[in-house]
């Protein structure tokens, strides 16, 4: 028996959100008296795999084969499910990414497994094995009940600390038994994102809304960003007013982010935008209006007009990395 993780990587790198995942493996390994297994899909350097033993990964499983170059839910599926034969896993965690959220439901399919998804905590209990994810736009939480022998679970980002429990993990690679019928997706270009930060990697997000009166107003957000090495994003209004592009609208109908720190600047906190954000593990709020339901979800808050408040919030970090 053994609990087995999905260990994504981005150009053979993992990132913290693989990392977050070892750590949380970790820990449930540890409530079921077993072992942690991470299986790792496309060209991976052994030294890199081995950064998973620094979070308590005993063993990686690496799977490299010409059908994999590219992410494809059929295959990808096939190959954990195979995996996780071999290796007696009865629990298996992934990211409640797109990537996850595109295996997960195959995997339940496969397995005959009961599948927890988007999932913010450690376990409640193991028998039953109980867990908890945020529900109604993250305004309440349930309890999930997994009752069938393999379970699964897409963890939410930033939802578990980084937490080491160093060992040296076992390399073994793994001769997937695939064909080219497995493989239903094409993938014709390839068009990377550089020069900014990804949204949804983002440690900080700069998010602007309304507030701003419109797109002329978005340097002092742009400048934060750059301070901060942090991403900007905006609310739904703002990208269907044309201030913003669309793939910088966070929310119900954009994208759902966690980062550590979120920055609503001139944004009311409607229920579509925050059950995008929700997940955020600070969120900071700039609005006039004291009434604003984003001063509900906001750890820290301040009233004011976004148009006299952010340019002295730039100044004082400009003072800040001066000194």
């Amino acid at each position: 028996m053994s609990v087995l993780i999905y260990a994504e990587n981005w150009d053979g790198k993992f990132k913290k959100l693989t990392y977050e995942l070892a750590s949380y493996g970790a820990k449930v390994a540890e409530m079921l008296g077993t072992s942690l297994v991470a299986v790792s899909i496309g060209n991976v350097e052994e030294n890199e795999l081995k950064k998973l033993g620094i979070y308590g990964v005993e063993k990686v499983i690496s799977a490299n084969h010409d059908l994999l170059k590219h992410l494809d839910s059929k295959a990808y599926t096939s190959l954990i499910t195979q995996v996780a034969q071999k290796e007696g896993a009865r629990v298996i965690v992934v990211a409640s990414n797109n990537a996850g959220k595109s295996i997960a439901p195959r995997l339940s399919v496969k397995l005959k497994a009961a599948l927890g998804s988007g999932v913010n905590k450690l376990p409640i209990s193991i028998n039953p094995f109980v867990v908890s994810k945020r529900v109604f736009s993250g305004n309440a939480f349930a309890q999930l009940s997994l009752n069938t022998d393999v379970k699964i679970i897409t963890l939410m980002q930033n939802s578990f600390d980084l937490a080491e429990k160093p060992v040296e993990p076992v390399i073994e690679h793994f001769a997937a038994d695939l064909d080219a019928s497995f493989v239903k997706t094409a993938v014709k270009e390839v068009q990377k994102h550089e020069g900014q930060i990804l949204l949804t990697d983002a440690e900080i997000v700069i998010s602007g809304g309304r507030g701003m009166k419109s797109a002329d107003n978005w340097q002092p957000i742009l400048e934060l960003a750059g301070l901060l090495n942090a991403a900007t994003a905006c609310s739904r209004p703002v990208s269907d007013e044309g201030w913003r592009p669309h793939e910088e609208h966070t929310g119900q109908t954009g994208k759902i982010i966690a980062p550590n720190l979120y920055f609503a600047i001139g944004i009311s906190g409607a229920t579509q935008h925050l059950a995008g954000v929700s997940s955020s593990k600070y969120i900071v709020a700039i609005n006039p209006d004291k009434s604003a339901p984003i001063f509900e979800a906001a750890q820290y808050g301040i009233v004011g007009d976004a148009m006299k408040v952010l340019p002295k919030l730039v100044d004082a970090v400009k003072e800040i990395k001066n000194r």
